[in-house]
């Protein structure tokens, strides 16, 4: 009998539009996906592996502002063994952010919360995560032995960056690689100001960065491996494939195509990996970052 090898899924959403609202589902194009989805519905499209690996483990990454969503992710991760972690909300401005924590922390699933995200990509303040009040909820986070997902567009890398020089101690994750612009309306010129920006972000040790939605970036129905390949390329540069971690932005990217052909373009991206490197980047950091195995 082969070896069991797992795969873990570092970020994954649910919603159910008939409990909770999604309001930016309502912007155009968004219409394939605009449905709930619950966990099972993961399980039914996961079924190509990825370099001989079947999922096993996923991360619930908030979607809303919302206090409540956080907590009834944590409550589907005490209920449902597929779910090893989840990235919640809380607000970071907030004075009573170490109180929202807490609460959630002492809640049902409260020791699956792990990181934190906010939606920095839709702040138009060019230093939202320099505020005084946001540094404060992000000490508020890293006091409690929390990490922080990096949700930035890629005219936000300063901001990361600097959040990066001034939180040495705070684990940090580039969610969907800093969404590179590899789409049909991205000036050409642009890609070579994403690229030395990841470099300058991933010369901070406490960084790791999700292969995660780059082909919602790209043309939804056109792209090909081609057009992923510089992306993949500069983040192995940057961060070498031992702080990387494989992302299906599950139910996102059935936008792109879905589970199977995204997983069939990692695993083909995959070809010149050793089986340790293929490990940590499927595995091991996600694990080793969200600390998947305590539970």
């Amino acid at each position: 009998m082969s070896e069991f090898l797992p795969l873990v899924d570092s970020h994954h959403h649910v919603w159910d539009l008939d409990r909770r609202p999604q309001p930016w589902l309502d912007e155009p194009g968004l219409e394939p996906i605009r449905r709930s989805y619950g966990v099972e519905d993961l399980r039914r499209e996961a079924i190509r592996p990825i370099a001989g690996r079947w999922l096993t483990r996923t991360v619930l990454v908030q979607c809303i502002a919302s206090l409540p969503e956080t907590a009834e992710l944590l409550v589907l991760a005490d209920k449902d063994p597929l779910v090893g972690a989840v990235v919640g909300w809380a607000d970071l401005a907030g004075a009573d952010v170490g109180d929202m924590l807490d609460v959630l922390l002492a809640g049902t699933g409260g020791s699956y919360l792990r990181a934190v995200r906010h939606v920095v990509q839709g702040e138009p303040d060019p230093q939202w995560l320099q505020q005084p009040v946001v540094e404060r909820g992000l000490r508020a986070v890293q006091d409690r032995g929390l990490g922080y997902d990096v949700l930035i567009r890629s005219h936000q890398f300063p901001q990361a960056i600097r959040l990066a020089q001034r939180f040495p101690e705070l684990p940090l994750v580039l969610d969907h690689a800093g969404k590179p612009p590899i789409g049909p309306h991205a000036h050409r010129d642009t890609l070579p100001d994403w690229q030395r920006r990841v470099r300058v972000l991933a010369g901070f040790p406490q960084v790791r960065c999700k292969v995660s939605g780059l082909i919602t970036e790209a043309d939804h129905r056109e792209w090909t491996i081609a057009d992923i390949r510089p992306v993949w390329d500069t983040l192995l540069a940057a961060f070498g494939p031992y702080r990387l971690m494989f992302g299906s932005d599950w139910p996102v990217c059935l936008l792109a195509g879905g589970w199977a052909r995204w997983a069939a373009t990692v695993e083909e991206l995959l070809h010149d990996f050793s089986e340790h490197e293929k490990q940590a980047l499927l595995c091991d950091t996600a694990a080793g970052f969200y600390r998947l195995y305590e539970t």
